[in-house]
């Protein structure tokens, strides 16, 4: 598998103004998914350059706290990712219901962090930085240059890190993923 790290996206496209900017309609849950799932792939590095940022401030403040934090998040992803692709009923669940199933991790993993006493290094670490980037993605508009790099991203033609995130989640774009199964019917 070749991954490619994306491009980062300029600063005035990842945040121009109010123009690019709406409320999700909450009642077409598959639409709003598609936006985020679509944001997520496209500002995938502007993102990770604005959590490398938070954490970096809150690992700076508190080394032990934040490494502690990342690897049991890391952990308990993994554990979680396993068991879903080892358990048919956990499976279902994860795909009908992401936003539980990350949302069970962070829980998980609050817990765990909580043994230790770092919980105020994941909340501001960890969780915030996650937070934004769904706020983001569920906010921020999508463009044509957004789509066309997410179908190509669906179709194969590129792998990036956050790709391969949302295929353990197994989340992608609707259309995308029906165009993914009718190229590999094709090829049969």
């Amino acid at each position: 598998m070749d991954v490619s790290i994306a491009p980062l996206r300029a600063w005035d496209d990842f945040f121009p103004g109010s123009d690019r900017f709406a409320r999700p309609d909450f009642r077409d849950v598959s639409k709003w998914n598609n936006r985020v799932v679509s944001n997520l792939l496209y500002y995938q590095t502007n993102y990770l350059v604005v959590a490398a940022l938070m954490v970096s401030v809150v690992g700076f403040l508190s080394p032990f706290n934040m490494i502690l934090g990342g690897l049991v998040v890391v952990l308990v992803f993994t554990v979680f990712v396993w068991a879903a692709h080892n358990k048919d009923v956990l499976r279902r669940t994860k795909k009908q219901y992401p936003t539980a199933f990350v949302m069970v991790v962070m829980v998980a993993s609050y817990f765990l962090i909580s043994m230790f006493g770092g919980v105020m290094v994941f909340v501001f670490g960890i969780t915030f930085p996650l937070l934004l980037m769904f706020i983001h993605a569920s906010l921020r508009l999508r463009n044509l240059k957004n789509k066309v790099e997410n179908k190509m991203e669906g179709i194969g033609l590129k792998r990036t890190p956050m790709g391969i995130v949302l295929d353990a989640l197994e989340q992608q774009e609707e259309n995308i993923g029906k165009f993914t199964e009718f190229i590999s019917k094709v090829k049969e």
